[in-house]
């Protein structure tokens, strides 16, 4: 009964321990770890089966690393063929109505399972200077989603038939875990998501926006933000339709996100209704300007609508102290302003004017808080 409840708390502590996590990366750290400590293994790896991609990748690493493992390798990938048992045993015996059953292998052969199945993980063994390993598949929503792998070094207790049931029970923990993690990053993406364009979204711009501003104070790197108004989607919404209207908005968003990405880290986000913004941090002003002035000339062209307004702003430009995100937006808002009202074909770029600029002048002028066009979050 003692080691029963020595595995209860094992199961439990892998389960918090998932649960706490705030990132995927997290996640996967815990559950590698959970089940290593659970198993009284050395090292624990988890991996995730890339169907489109026909391997295996492998997420984290944890406990006695060899040289050539990594905590999370960009790069570590194994081709499946190599590991048959996860295309075609594990699914000839679940479609048999049987279970994901774990394995256990050593550096002399299978301890449990098929022969012909084991020789690239037992040539892994030695090459590690590892004993044997236990490999469970892990499913989800009915499907192999990759393996938790746990390993012993040379000389240790092999793994026996009830470490591998445990490592099974062990297995579906982490699908849990791993499907309430996917829960929450896709409940966080749809927080940061324009639904119709797929753009980053307002409260995405407010928070990389802030992030940037820090950065910008704290080390001087530049920071620009390109805010644009789309013309004419009234006049499509009144006369064609608002079906035609949010394909106006499609098409614009693609322009942005082609244009967003001739600029390294760039962040593209419809900021509400007909209105956008690129928000670059680290490239230099001039190669903003560059960029939105490609953007202009690509909406343009754009079957329909009546192209885009454009404003630049850069704390690389004669802005005056940029110490707050506000600041910057307003300067940017003004510049798309006055883009607008003298309905210019390129980018009105804040600060280029001369001491009397009149962008900054409009972006500094003292207005009543429900004057303003938008509001943002943050410090003036």
């Amino acid at each position: 009964m003692g080691g029963d409840d020595v595995r209860l708390r094992a199961v439990v502590a892998l389960a918090q321990g998932m649960a706490a996590a705030h990132t995927p990366r997290e996640s996967w750290r815990a559950a590698a770890a959970g089940a290593c400590r659970a198993l009284g293994g050395s090292f624990a790896a988890l991996s995730v089966w890339e169907r489109e991609l026909g391997r295996l990748r492998v997420l984290a690493n944890v406990g006695e690393r060899a040289r050539d493992e990594e905590e999370f390798p960009e790069n570590e990938a194994y081709p499946v063929h190599q590991f048959p048992e996860i295309t075609e045993f594990l699914h000839e015996r679940w479609v048999g109505g049987g279970g994901p059953n774990a394995w256990v292998e050593t550096a002399d052969g299978p301890a449990a399972g098929r022969a012909e199945y084991c020789h690239q993980r037992v040539a892994a063994l030695r090459r590690r200077g590892r004993g044997c390993c236990v490999v469970a598949p892990i499913v989800l929503h009915g499907r192999a989603w990759g393996e938790l792998y746990v390993a012993r070094p040379a000389g240790a207790p092999v793994f026996d038939r009830a470490d591998a049931d445990f490592a099974t029970v062990l297995a579906s923990v982490v699908a849990a875990g791993i499907a309430q993690t996917e829960r929450l990053e896709e409940a966080r993406r749809l927080a940061f998501t324009d639904a119709l364009t797929g753009l980053a979204n307002r409260r995405a711009v407010d928070v990389r926006l802030e992030e940037a501003i820090e950065c910008h104070r704290a080390q001087g790197v530049v920071v620009s933000l390109v805010v644009c108004d789309l013309n004419g989607l009234k006049h499509v919404n009144d006369t064609r339709g608002h079906a035609v209207g949010d394909r106006l908005l499609e098409r614009f968003g693609s322009v942005l996100s082609l244009c967003g990405a001739m600029l390294p880290g760039t962040l593209a986000a419809r900021l509400g209704g007909d209105e956008f913004c690129l928000l670059a941090v680290g490239p230099a002003a001039d190669e903003v300007v560059r960029v939105a002035d490609e953007l202009c000339r690509r909406a343009a062209e754009l079957e329909l609508g009546e192209g885009v307004a454009c404003g630049v702003a850069s704390t690389e430009d004669p802005l005056g102290p940029v110490r707050s995100a506000r600041r910057l937006f307003r300067l940017a808002d003004a510049a798309q302003y006055r883009a607008k009202a003298v309905r210019a074909e390129k980018p009105v770029v804040a600060g280029r004017e001369g001491p009397d600029d009149p962008v900054v002048r409009l972006a500094d002028a003292p207005q009543p808080a429900a004057a303003e066009r938008r509001r943002f979050r943050g410090r003036r």
